[in-house]
């Protein structure tokens, strides 16, 4: 009777065990929408809870073109409201000159949808729809592009516009085993564990694809002196202040070297410009972003820290407010 009761009593603590190192182990795990994210050449990701905490975003009024605003009244879905993360893919494309310019997303979306409305919506835009693993597949022309739409659940919704159906394909088989915290693609396997715990916003990967044009990494205008194709970790978080780091991981300490002297020219040569400007409420953010930046280097990474209080971003996000406390 002792020995029996001592097994259950192990079997029991095992269990309990086992439960905990699942919990820490879902914890410590990349956000599902990320996980679900297919091979591909960068990723982005934005949990939208923290921002709306900080700015306000759901009650500010936003202009809405007239394509969103049919999606809306259809839907009853408003982005900056309803979305609460966001994940995408970016991949590089062979013909930069193609329908998708040089890079293509698939994205994962999770938020408050209303899965009917929202698929009789897509159903009535598109021009052919595909099953695939139980789940109904919307293909929609978007300015020579094709976009395919899928509902992946109540809260989950995932899209594609690559030329194949390989990508939102991928998505739904990572779906279908999403139990799993070590699901994902590679770059989360291998750099995942670099992001900084609490972080509301982050890249892996090339995610300087979508600022790259003719071979060179650009940013409004101005081409950046960085490789167009280096393995960036970039990230943002709320602890106190806004906290924002980018590392470069580059091929040897010498190009790291490189890499870090470019970036504070850049920074030089950005807070220049800046402080050049005619100000207004919403400049004040990059201003201290600038003013705060520090570059360095450790061995083959170089890394890029800077903070942003909340107060300004605050002003920034209700400059109205602003303007209008200083008129009184």
């Amino acid at each position: 009777m002792r020995k029996r009761t001592r097994y259950s009593l192990l079997i029991a603590l095992a269990l309990l065990a086992a439960l905990v190192v699942s919990i820490l182990l879902r914890k410590n795990a990349p956000p599902e929408v990320a996980r679900l994210l297919p091979e591909s050449d960068g990723i982005l990701y934005l949990n939208l809870k923290p921002i709306r905490a900080v700015t306000k975003l759901e009650k500010k009024t936003i202009h809405r073109t007239p394509d969103y605003q049919r999606f809306t009244d259809a839907t009853g879905f408003i982005f900056e409201r309803d979305l609460d993360t966001v994940a995408f893919s970016l991949h590089r494309m062979q013909d930069p000159n193609g329908p998708n310019g040089p890079v293509a997303y698939s994205e994962v979306f999770e938020g408050r949808f209303d899965s009917k409305r929202l698929t009789d919506y897509l159903r009535s835009i598109s021009s052919a729809t595909e099953n695939y693993a139980g789940h109904e597949i919307f293909t929609v022309p978007v300015e020579g592009r094709t976009l395919r739409v899928t509902t992946l659940g109540y809260d989950m919704v995932a899209a594609s516009n690559m030329p194949t159906a390989e990508q939102i394909h991928s998505i739904l088989d990572r779906y279908r085993a999403s139990a799993s915290p070590f699901s994902g693609n590679s770059l989360l396997s291998q750099h995942y564990s670099s992001i900084p715990l609490l972080s509301f916003a982050w890249g892996i990967g090339q995610i300087g694809l979508p600022f790259t044009e003719n071979g060179n990494m650009s940013a409004g205008g101005v081409q950046l002196p960085l490789p167009q194709d280096a393995t960036f970790i970039a990230s943002a978080r709320f602890v106190g202040s806004l906290r924002l780091r980018v590392e470069e991981i580059a091929a040897n300490k010498q190009d790291a070297a490189r890499d870090a002297a470019n970036m504070n020219v850049l920074l030089t040569l950005f807070r220049g410009f800046e402080l050049n400007q005619s100000r207004s409420v919403e400049d004040s953010v990059m201003l201290e972003t600038l003013a705060n930046a520090k570059v360095e280097q450790k061995d083959d990474r170089i890394l890029l820290n800077s903070t942003v209080s909340l107060e300004a971003l605050r002003r920034a996000s209700n400059p109205q407010d602003e303007r209008e406390g200083k008129a009184d």
